[in-house]
């Protein structure tokens, strides 16, 4: 499946991944709904597309779900389908579990995973109606296994996976395909606007981040795990190794992760 003239929603499109996603696929033709939190920044990224005309502007906060019913229907009003939806948008954490207050769980869990959540289940319908459609979810390596300093931040992504592979199993039928991808570093703003304990942004970059993956490197993976439909797919540097050892080396994961610069 190619993406040409596909409609194709992404979230957190402003920057980072979801920015070098949309370029991307809009230098293949697709059609774009481009979503986020910062308006004016999104308009910057249409602007640098081939084809501004064929991309539309939608503000959306995750975390006020009320609101994401409304923002379906208006998406749909764009260009009267959608064939995909990318699940980008989300926020990190950089904290000890000791010295987080609950409140960032909160607040983690209701954009990475209860937002995520219900903006799918209000595109669900249409999606069942029109017998196709293509859920993207960007989770982590931290879905896969866990990191310090990103305890709430895993958990979130955890529990994407879970949640992703039933409607997978139980919307097969229906024409749904779920991609789930897993980027492992990637060179972004993650570290910059993650969470600290007290729910303030870490204003800095990371190592590990700093030296990840181009960006637009990882779009270029990412979109053709989209076109082939694959189920699961994990992007990274080395640190991709460690889906597999923990597969069938826990205790060996334990102790590389614990020995190695996370932050």
């Amino acid at each position: 499946m190619e993406v040409r003239d596909k409609v194709i929603w992404i979230t957190g499109a402003s920057s980072g991944i979801g920015k070098s996603l949309a370029q991307l696929a809009g230098q293949k033709g697709a059609r774009l709904i481009l979503s986020g939190r910062n308006t004016a920044r999104l308009k910057e990224v249409q602007n640098t597309l081939p084809n501004p005309e064929w991309a539309h502007i939608l503000p959306l906060d995750l975390s006020v779900t009320e609101s994401l019913q409304d923002c379906v229907e208006q998406a749909l009003g764009c260009f009267n389908r959608i064939d995909i939806l990318v699940n980008n948008a989300g926020i990190s954490q950089r904290s000890l579990i000791a010295d987080t207050d609950i409140a960032v769980y909160e607040r983690l869990i209701q954009v990475n995973y209860l937002g995520t959540v219900a903006l799918s289940k209000a595109l669900l319908p249409h999606f069942i109606r029109e017998k196709r459609g293509h859920f993207v979810v960007v989770t982590s390596l931290m879905g896969k296994f866990g990191s310090p300093w990103r305890s709430g931040y895993c958990g979130a992504k955890h529990a994407l996976h879970g949640f992703f592979d039933v409607l997978r199993m139980e919307h097969q039928k229906d024409g749904i395909a779920v991609t789930l991808v897993c980027p492992g570093f990637v060179n972004t703003d993650v570290a910059r606007n993650a969470l600290v304990g007290d729910g303030a942004a870490q204003s800095r970059q990371d190592q590990a981040t700093a030296t990840g993956m181009d960006p637009e490197r990882f779009a270029r993976k990412m979109l053709k795990a989209i076109e082939r439909r694959k189920m699961e797919v994990y992007i990274g540097g080395k640190e991709v190794s460690g889906v597999y050892i923990k597969r069938f080396f826990p205790g060996l994961l334990h102790k590389l992760v614990l020995r190695s610069k996370v932050v």
